[in-house]
């Protein structure tokens, strides 16, 4: 009987965690972003109400700049993705279909030889972030 009790705390654990973890995160908007970034500055530095306005001021015109270039590099994706897929389209129009499943092996295998563990992949070589264009 123990067993089962444990054995079902666990699986309602699992899956709600599952759950939890499944829930995406609503980004909060420029606004709530300069806001929250305000109110901690004001806090640890303990700002005077014009600085925080002045410093409400900067923060809110860089979280709106910052959701641009989001918007921004989210479109680029999407289009670069489109184009992917249509230059994919073309590439299996004109294969065959044992020459499809062959290409489909062959793009899994190097796939796998850049993921992590893959005897072709150093970490320490991959650039962590798009540098910035000044």
């Amino acid at each position: 009987m123990k067993k089962w009790i444990i054995g079902a705390a666990l699986l309602a654990f699992t899956s709600l965690s599952v759950a939890a973890q499944q829930q995406k995160r609503e980004t909060p908007n420029p606004e709530k972003r300069a806001k929250n970034a305000t109110e901690k500055m004001a806090t640890e530095l303990q700002l005077s109400e014009d600085q925080k306005a002045q410093i409400l001021a900067l923060n809110l015109d860089q979280a709106k700049k910052r959701q641009a270039e989001m918007e921004q590099e989210k479109t680029e994706r999407d289009a670069k993705r489109e184009e992917m897929k249509a230059h994919q389209e073309q590439i299996n129009s004109i294969l065959t279909e044992e020459q499809r499943i062959k290409w489909e092996e062959i793009k899994l295998e190097q796939r796998d030889k850049r993921r992590p563990g893959g005897e072709d992949h150093r970490r320490d070589d991959m650039p962590r972030r798009k540098p910035a264009n000044n």
